[in-house]
């Protein structure tokens, strides 16, 4: 006889006060399990502390993506590619929140330059999928 079991991921406990590498962690989990509201009502706290913390607006970012609230998206992202423009995966997500917006045009430079940047073939094809957009294809 065969018996099934049912493996569920343990609770996530939030503290009141962290740190904000553990804030950092704790929603960089929250992303991976998606769950980018939570992960944004602990990153807004923490940023609240610490407003200039790279790493947890581009968690924010991030989050902003995973919920489709695009416009916050790009607005992040552009300050982050603005404050670091060899960030690749800032631009890439740049890059991404204008394509899904049907920005294709605006896109496609972010797009490239992340692609140039890391090789990646995800980024890649992310330009290859702008440029057939804008090629009508």
């Amino acid at each position: 006889m065969s018996e099934q079991f049912e493996i569920t991921a343990p609770a996530l406990v939030f503290p009141l006060q962290e740190a904000p590498e553990r804030a950092y962690a704790t929603a960089y989990d929250l992303l991976v399990r998606r769950e980018p509201a939570k992960a944004l009502e602990l990153v807004d706290k923490a940023l609240a502390d610490e407003p200039e913390n790279r790493g947890l607006r581009s968690l924010r970012a991030w989050a902003y993506l995973m919920r489709a609230q695009l416009q916050k998206a790009e607005a992040e992202l552009r300050t982050l590619v603005e404050e670091v423009p060899d960030d690749a995966w800032a631009r890439h997500a740049l890059g991404r929140s204008l394509e899904r917006q049907s920005r294709y045009a605006d896109a496609l430079p972010h797009l490239r330059l992340a692609g140039a940047m890391t090789g990646d073939p995800e980024h890649e094809a992310a330009v290859l999928r702008v440029e057939r957009h804008l090629m009508g294809l």
